[in-house]
C-alpha cells in the first residue's frame, strides 16, 4: 500500500509541475497525450484509494494561467476542460455512452476543429464587448479586454438586431502560421529567443502589458460556444450560425453530424485536410447539438459529458541524428537530448528531441548517425519513436550513455528503482546550483520577479551567487553592472527579493529544493511542524508520524538537513528576514466544527470562491473530497451544479447544503 501511496504522491507532484509549465510558463515538457495518461492513472488510483484523497490533487482542479499583472474576475459559468480521446473507437464509445445516458433519445452531434491557441471568454451587453477574460483556473481568469480589443476578428459592436441583451461567447485566440513565422524571423534577426509554437506565442501575447505590441502581432480568434439566457435557438449549431451573423468568426469546419458514420468520415477527412488550414490545430471537438440534452447530460467535476475532444495522431518525419548531448537538471538527473538534422513538423522546425533516459536509448537501439523517426506528441514536444535500421551505416556504433557528469566530471550513480542516472555532486555541480536558484525564485516558491534561467546563469557566472542565500546579499549596483541589465531591471529584481521576505513559511520549505518535498508536502509539513527549527531537528520516526509523510520523504528531509552547508543557507535566509515559522495567529479561526466530516463542493458561489470554501473546510477540521460516495457527509451545492452529483447525492441520501447553511455550520453565518 505504501507503494501505491508513493505513486499517487509522485503523480500529483509531476502533474502539478506540468500544469504549471503549460499554463503559467507556456513551456510544456510533455505531450497532451502523456499528460492525459498520467492524469487517468492518478484518477484511477484515487478512486480505488479514497483514504488518500487530497483537495490539492490536480484531479480536482483545472490548470491555471493567472498572472498577477491583471485583474481577476470569476467566470459566470466555469470554463472546464474537455475529456480527450485518441482513437475513433473512443469517440464511438462517447456516442454509445450518450445514447445510454439519453435513454435512447435521438441526438445529433456538431463536429468542430480544435484550434491550438489560448481560450477566451467574451461578455457582451447590448451588442457591445464589455469584458474579455482568460480561462485562468476555470473558475476565475485574467481580464484582458484591452488586448482582445486589438484583435480585428473580435467584433466590438455586433451587427443585426436578434442578439440577446447579455450573453457570453467562448473561443480560441490563435496566432496564424504566417504571423508566427514573421515574428520568429524578426526575433531571430534581433537575436531574441524564438517562440516554440503558435500556441505559446498567442498565450504570451495576450498577457502583454503593451496593447500596441499586441495589435502588431496579428492575433486571430475563432468562436465555438454561446451561453446565456434568451439564446435565439435551442441548439448549439444554429446559435453559432447566429453568432456568425452578428460578426463573430465561426469556423467553416463546424458541421452537423447525424450518426457514427458521419463522425468517422469527419475525422478521416480532417486528419489530413487540417494541414491546409492557416492556423495550428491539435484535434477535433464533438458536441451534442441540443441545448436541452446538454443540460440533461450535465458535467463531471472537470468536463462536460456532452462534449469530447479527439486528438490527432502526432505527425512524424525521418531525419538524421547528428549527436547526443546530456543535460543536468536541478536534482542532478542526466537527460540525453538528440541533436538532429532540422526537419519540419507541424509547422515548426525540429532540431532537438529528448530521449529521457538510458533505458529509452537502449530500447530504441540507437546507433551513431542513425536515421530516426521523430514525432511531435500533441504537436508540441518532439520525441524519437523509432529507428530506420535499414539506413544504418555498416560500422555505426551503439550510443553509449555517459558515465561521468558532462558538467563537473563526477562519476554518475543510478537512482535506485528508477531508470535515471544522477550526478551526486549536489553542491559543486554548476547546473544543479543554478537549477536550485531557478526553482527558488519561481512563482509558486519565492516569486522573485526578474530572475529567470538566463539571469540565474549570469549571476552565477559573474560570481555574485553560489547558492540561494546569496540572492539576499545582491545590491542594486552589482545588478546594474551585469550585461543586458539596466537600472530598471536591477530595481525590479531588488524589489522582488525584498517582497519575497513576506512569502509564507510553507512556500519557503517548497523553495529549498528538498528532494521529494513538493508543494503539497511542504504545506503539510509547515502546518504540522510550525517552524524551521523543529523541521531541521526531527527524526525520521517523528516525520513519518505526520500524515502523508512516508519513509522516503522523511529520509530525504533528514539527509538534506544533515548537510552543514544546507543548515548554513537556512540560517542566512533567516537572518535575511524570510518567514521561518507559521504566524502565531495562523490557528485563529480554526475549529473542529467539521471534524471527521467529508464534504464535496459543486457549483459556483456568491460569498466565497470554491478554493476559499475548500480552505474553510480544512480550517474547521473537515476533509475535501472530489466525488460523492456513501462516506460523504455533505454536498455543498452552489449555482450551476452538475446534475449527476445532485442525483447521486439524492440517491445515497447525502445531505445537500447551500453556502448560507455551510457558513452557519462553521459559525460565520
Amino acid at each position: 500500500m505504501d507503494e501505491i501511496k508513493q505513486r499517487i504522491e509522485a503523480l500529483r507532484e509531476e502533474l502539478n509541475r506540468h500544469n504549471y509549465n503549460y499554463y503559467v510558463l507556456n513551456t510544456p515538457e510533455i505531450s497532451d497525450r502523456e499528460f492525459d495518461f498520467m492524469m487517468k492513472e492518478l484518477e484511477h488510483l484515487e478512486a480505488e484509494n479514497p483514504q488518500w484523497d487530497d483537495p490539492y490533487s490536480p484531479t480536482h482542479r483545472v490548470g491555471s494561467d493567472i498572472s498577477k499583472a491583471f485583474t481577476q474576475v470569476a467566470h459566470i459559468h466555469p470554463m472546464l476542460s474537455l475529456g480527450n480521446t485518441y482513437s475513433v473507437s473512443e469517440v464511438e464509445d462517447f456516442m454509445h455512452r450518450t445514447t445510454t445516458a439519453l435513454m435512447g433519445q435521438e441526438f445529433s452531434i456538431v463536429g468542430e476543429m480544435k484550434f491550438d491557441g489560448t481560450s477566451i471568454s467574451l461578455i457582451y451587453e447590448h451588442g457591445r464587448l464589455v469584458r474579455a477574460v482568460t480561462r485562468g483556473d476555470g473558475e476565475k481568469g485574467d481580464v484582458v479586454t484591452d488586448n482582445v480589443m486589438t484583435i480585428k476578428s473580435v467584433p466590438l459592436q455586433l451587427t443585426g438586431d436578434d442578439y440577446p441583451d447579455s450573453f457570453e461567447i467562448r473561443g480560441e485566440i490563435v496566432l496564424p502560421w504566417k504571423e508566427f513565422e514573421r515574428l520568429n524571423q524578426e526575433r531571430e534577426y534581433n537575436e531574441e529567443p524564438l517562440f516554440a509554437n503558435p500556441r505559446n506565442a498567442a498565450s504570451g501575447t495576450l498577457k502583454m502589458q503593451n496593447s500596441a505590441e499586441v495589435a502588431r502581432r496579428g492575433l486571430d480568434a475563432y468562436f465555438y460556444y454561446l451561453l446565456g439566457e434568451n439564446l435565439p435557438y435551442d441548439n448549439h449549431y444554429d446559435n453559432m450560425m447566429a453568432a456568425r451573423r452578428w460578426g463573430f468568426k465561426v469556423s467553416d469546419v463546424m458541421t452537423r453530424l447525424d450518426n457514427i458514420e458521419d463522425v468517422d468520415s469527419f475525422i478521416s477527412y480532417w486528419d489530413t485536410a487540417r494541414k491546409e488550414l492557416p492556423v495550428a490545430t491539435d484535434g477535433l471537438v464533438f458536441k451534442v447539438n441540443s441545448m436541452r440534452q446538454q443540460l440533461n447530460l450535465g458535467f463531471t467535476a472537470k468536463s462536460p459529458r456532452w462534449a469530447i475532444a479527439y486528438k490527432f495522431q502526432a505527425e512524424r518525419a525521418l531525419t538524421r541524428l547528428h549527436y547526443i548531448s546530456y543535460e543536468v537538471g536541478r536534482t542532478g538527473v542526466i537527460t540525453p537530448v538528440a541533436n538532429l538534422e532540422p526537419v519540419l513538423l507541424s509547422g515548426t522546425m525540429v532540431r532537438r528531441a529528448s530521449l529521457h533516459n538510458e533505458d529509452i536509448i537502449r530500447s530504441l537501439d540507437i546507433h551513431e548517425n542513425d536515421m530516426v523517426y521523430v514525432e511531435k506528441g500533441g504537436e508540441i514536444i518532439p520525441k524519437i519513436t523509432s529507428v530506420d535500421t535499414s539506413a544504418r551505416t555498416e560500422n555505426a556504433r551503439p550510443v553509449e550513455f555517459v558515465k561521468e557528469c558532462p558538467s563537473c566530471g563526477t562519476p554518475l550513480v543510478r537512482i535506485e528503482g528508477e531508470a535515471a542516472w544522477q550526478c551526486p555532486n549536489k553542491y559543486g555541480c554548476e547546473p544543479q546550483i543554478i537549477g536550485r536558484v531557478e526553482h527558488f525564485v519561481g512563482r509558486r516558491m519565492m516569486n522573485i520577479d526578474g530572475i529567470g534561467e538566463e539571469t540565474a546563469q549570469l549571476l552565477f557566472e559573474s560570481g555574485l551567487i553560489r547558492n540561494i542565500a546569496d540572492l539576499y546579499d545582491l545590491t542594486h549596483e552589482q545588478l546594474a553592472m551585469l550585461d543586458r541589465f539596466a537600472n530598471r531591471s536591477a530595481e525590479r529584481v531588488r524589489q522582488g527579493i525584498e517582497a519575497s521576505k513576506s512569502v509564507p513559511f510553507e512556500r519557503v520549505i517548497f523553495a529549498l529544493s528538498i528532494p521529494y518535498v513538493g508543494e503539497t508536502v511542504a504545506k503539510k509539513l509547515a502546518r504540522s511542524v510550525r517552524n524551521i527549527d523543529a523541521l531541521m531537528n526531527m527524526s525520521e520516526d517523528e516525520l513519518t508520524s505526520i500524515d502523508d509523510i512516508g519513509p522516503r520523504i522523511a529520509e530525504s528531509i533528514r539527509e538534506y538537513f544533515s548537510v552543514p552547508s544546507n543548515r548554513e543557507i537556512v540560517e542566512r535566509l533567516r537572518v535575511s528576514g524570510l518567514q521561518m515559522s507559521m504566524p502565531e495567529d495562523s490557528d485563529e479561526g480554526r475549529s473542529d466544527r467539521l471534524s471527521g466530516k467529508s464534504i464535496v463542493i459543486s457549483g459556483t458561489f456568491a460569498r466565497h470562491s470554491r478554493d476559499e470554501y475548500k480552505e474553510l473546510i480544512e480550517r474547521h477540521g473537515g476533509k475535501n473530497v472530489g466525488s460523492i460516495s456513501k462516506k460523504t457527509d455533505y454536498l455543498l451545492a452552489g449555482e450551476n451544479m452538475g446534475p449527476a452529483k445532485l442525483e447521486k447525492a439524492n440517491s445515497l441520501g447525502i445531505p445537500i447544503i447551500d453556502e448560507e447553511q455551510f457558513l452557519e455550520m462553521i459559525g460565520e453565518g
